[in-house]
């Protein structure tokens, strides 16, 4: 029962609302407890820490407690794309394309202008170029982050071939959207110890694997290391938490299938 919601929370953040807005033509700019100078001065303090991984932990924090809200993105195969920017409620993937638009720039305008290098390939706001997937942040933004999934898993790491977006029926996750076949890698979730802990870092963004066909991950969160312990910073779907907390992570990936690990570049 976990794993079908987990799947439905995913797919409520790819999919979209209704707008009548045209394609590139508007913007939704929803900023919740914050102004857009306090967001600014947020995001110009962050820009003065040297270290990507305390930088990401920085801005992360910002979001604890903020609400859990699924479907905020407007767009799909029959509806325009709208450019979102909504911090009322995230979910665990406009979270980290949040943050991570937000660790590489300076000031509210450059967060704005990363965050369509972030979310779009080439920049382009439209639903045909959004990253859907995970692992479309390593693939379409090699400039940005690496995965080191293999890195960090070691020879614990394992292999698969998936055909992202198509379903064991034939149907797509996301009408309007190709499918793409892609080389996985996962570490298994009863081989991350300490040893693979070890050579994770705080901003690191991890994946939940998933042996769903047609889906490479589940769930997305940040890696935060404090007091000698390795937290899954997120944005929490769960009845009982529904906004952005921070768990031990080995309990929370002990039921899961495995991780993905993109490391920020410099």
């Amino acid at each position: 029962m976990k794993t079908v919601l987990l799947i439905i929370v995913l797919l409520a953040s790819l999919t979209s609302i209704h707008t009548s807005a045209a394609a590139g033509d508007d913007e939704r700019i929803l900023l919740g407890r914050w102004t857009q100078d306090e967001m600014g001065r947020i995001i110009h303090k962050a820009s003065e820490i040297r270290d990507i991984g305390k930088r990401i932990d920085f801005l992360s924090g910002q979001f604890l407690g903020v609400r859990y809200q699924a479907s905020t993105l407007i767009g799909d195969m029959n509806t325009p794309e709208v450019f979102v920017i909504d911090f009322r409620g995230v979910d665990c993937f406009t979270y980290i394309d949040y943050i991570e638009a937000m660790r590489l720039s300076g000031s509210f305008a450059g967060f704005k202008e990363n965050l369509k290098k972030v979310r779009y390939r080439s920049e382009k706001v439209a639903f045909e170029n959004r990253n859907h997937f995970f692992t479309d942040w390593s693939v379409f933004n090699p400039a940005q982050v690496d995965d080191i999934t293999a890195s960090v898993g070691g020879l614990r790491t394992r292999s698969t071939r998936k055909v992202l977006n198509l379903r064991k029926d034939g149907t797509f996750f996301l009408p309007g959207i190709a499918p793409v076949e892609r080389e996985i890698q996962y570490i298994p979730s009863d081989a991350v110890d300490e040893t693979v802990t070890g050579r994770l870092r705080t901003g690191d963004y991890v994946g939940i694997y998933t042996k769903i066909q047609g889906l490479d991950v589940t769930h997305t969160g940040i890696i935060i290391k404090k007091q000698d312990k390795v937290y899954l910073r997120h944005a929490s779907s769960a009845k009982k938490n529904r906004k952005v907390i921070e768990q031990d992570l080995i309990t929370y990936i002990s039921k899961t299938p495995g991780l993905i690990v993109l490391r920020p570049k410099e």
